[in-house]
Parts: C-alpha cells; sequence; structure tokens
C-alpha cells in the first residue's frame, strides 16, 4: 500500500525467509561459516541456537544454497517440522534422501535403507547432509538419541553424514541434558542480535533492495528501533513495515524518532 508513497519497488520488511534481503551481518557470516565448515571438513555433528527472530531460517536457507552450488557433491535432508516421533523422523529422512517409491515400515528396515543410502553416497564421493529446523521442538528425548544414533554410521576414518541442529536457546540446555549427546556435538555457535550499527545497516539494507533511492528512515529513528527491537531482524521488520504504513498515512517523507515511538505504543497495544 506504500509503495508508491516511498518509490519502493517491494515491500522491504516482510518476514519471510526470502533470500534477495538476506543481510549477513558479522555474527550471521560467522554462523555460516561454521556450520559450512562442520559439513566440508565432514565433522559430525554440529549445533546453530539464538533468539526467536534472529534469523536462523535465513542462515539454514543459505547453508542449503551453499550445498546446491556444490556440483553434486552434497545430498541434503531438511526437517524444518521435527515434531515427529522417532520413526517417523528416519522415515521422513529417508524419504528426502531419495527413496520415494518404497517406503520401509518397521524401524530396522528403515535403518537398513539409510545405511544403505549413507554407503552409496560415500561410494558416489558424496556428503549427507542432515539439517533439522526449530530442533528446539523436539520434546521425546528418544528423538534425540535415534539423531545422535546417526552419527554411528560411519566408517574407520570418517563419518557418514553430518547432523546440523539449528533451533532457539532451549535447545543447547535439552542437548546439556543428554551427556552423550553433547560429547558428539563438534561445533556449536549462538546467533546474537544485531547491535545498533548493524540495525541501521540492516534497514538501509532491505530498503535498497526494494528500490529506495533516497533517506526514509532518520538518524534518530534508527536509535529508537534498536531500542525497541532488541536487535532482533523479525521485530526490526514489524516496527519498520508499520512506520511505512503509518507515514503514509501522515504524508510523511521521512520516519522519525517520534514516529516509531507511536509505532513502539502501537505494537505494545496489540500484544
Amino acid at each position: 500500500m506504500y509503495l508508491s508513497h516511498y518509490n519502493l519497488t517491494e515491500k522491504p520488511f516482510e518476514n519471510t525467509p526470502n533470500p534477495k534481503f538476506l543481510y549477513l551481518s558479522p555474527v550471521h557470516e560467522e554462523a555460516i561459516t561454521r556450520m559450512l565448515y562442520a559439513i566440508r571438513e565432514n565433522k559430525g555433528c554440529a549445533v546453530l541456537t539464538g533468539v526467536y527472530g534472529c534469523g536462523k531460517t535465513l542462515i539454514a536457507n543459505e547453508i542449503q544454497e551453499e550445498l546446491k552450488s556444490g556440483e553434486g557433491r552434497y545430498h541434503c535432508a531438511f526437517i524444518v517440522n521435527p515434531v515427529l516421533d522417532e520413526i517417523e523422523l528416519l522415515k521422513e529422512i529417508v524419504y528426502q534422501l531419495g527413496v520415494k517409491q518404497y517406503q520401509p515400515k518397521e524401524k530396522v528396515e528403515v535403518l537398513r535403507t539409510l545405511r544403505g543410502l549413507l554407503e552409496q553416497n560415500a561410494n558416489d564421493k558424496k556428503q549427507t547432509i542432515v539439517l533439522v529446523d526449530e530442533a528446539q521442538a523436539i520434546e521425546n528425548v528418544r528423538v534425540f538419541e535415534e539423531l545422535r544414533l546417526l552419527l554411528n554410521f560411519q566408517r574407520k576414518d570418517a563419518f557418514l553424514l553430518t547432523l546440523i541442529l539449528i533451533g532457539q536457546p532451549e535447545l543447547k540446555d535439552k542437548i546439556n541434558q543428554i551427556k552423550q549427546f553433547q560429547q558428539r556435538v563438534n561445533i556449536a555457535y549462538y546467533v546474537d542480535a544485531l547491535n545498533r550499527e548493524h540495525t541501521a545497516k540492516y534497514i538501509l539494507h532491505r530498503l535498497g533492495k526494494a528500490g529506495a533511492t533516497k533517506p526514509i528512515f532518520t538518524d534518530p529513528a534508527f536509535d529508537h528501533i534498536y531500542q525497541f527491537s532488541g536487535g532482533i531482524p523479525r521485530r526490526i521488520n514489524q516496527i519498520c513495515d508499520l512506520a511505512l504504513f503509518i507515514g503514509m498515512g501522515l504524508n510523511a517523507s521521512l520516519i522519525d524518532d517520534a514516529l516509531i515511538k507511536e509505532v513502539s505504543k502501537d505494537i505494545d497495544n496489540q500484544l
């Protein structure tokens, strides 16, 4: 609705994981680098955690895109909803790794099929990746145990798969309560919120991708957006989107700190 008012070509602050708008702060770059290191060096298990809305799913998508560009070297199962029992999870991994016509039913069949897939990939010089997003949603300890046991699929000199778990901070707490699992994690990283500098850069980056050619937010507005959002990208998007909408209604060409304060009150009253 506000695109023409601000001369934008598309909405810059949608809360969807659109790679076009990906802003790589130093923290996000480090997260991607560490996860890709775990994959490329076959480190077995890596865990990425961060607060809600900090960009973990975008990081997961970026990792996937990197793997797709690997000239067929990587074979990936990407689990986006891990609220499954242990057998359902194993079946979904087998399905995503290519067994779509025949679906094994019993656990022993599933494990044999999975072992065969992993061995075949290794013989073909391919690495198998199992990436689980929103892993903090796993409640059943048996599911964590089954994931840990996947790391027992290995040859003398290498794991047959790399397991990447991504989730909110409570994921780390859950893993730490399972000592056998904790000991299998070789790389872990925490994605923190953006600082004030990168909050402003994030906003300007997204506006630029949406076609902005002149300033839309004042510098003091960035200060208040950072204070109210805590540097969490999802919150930043919510604030900026509503600010543009309200600013259009006020016929404002610039979003200033006073408008951000009003938007902040509006959002607080919605919750």
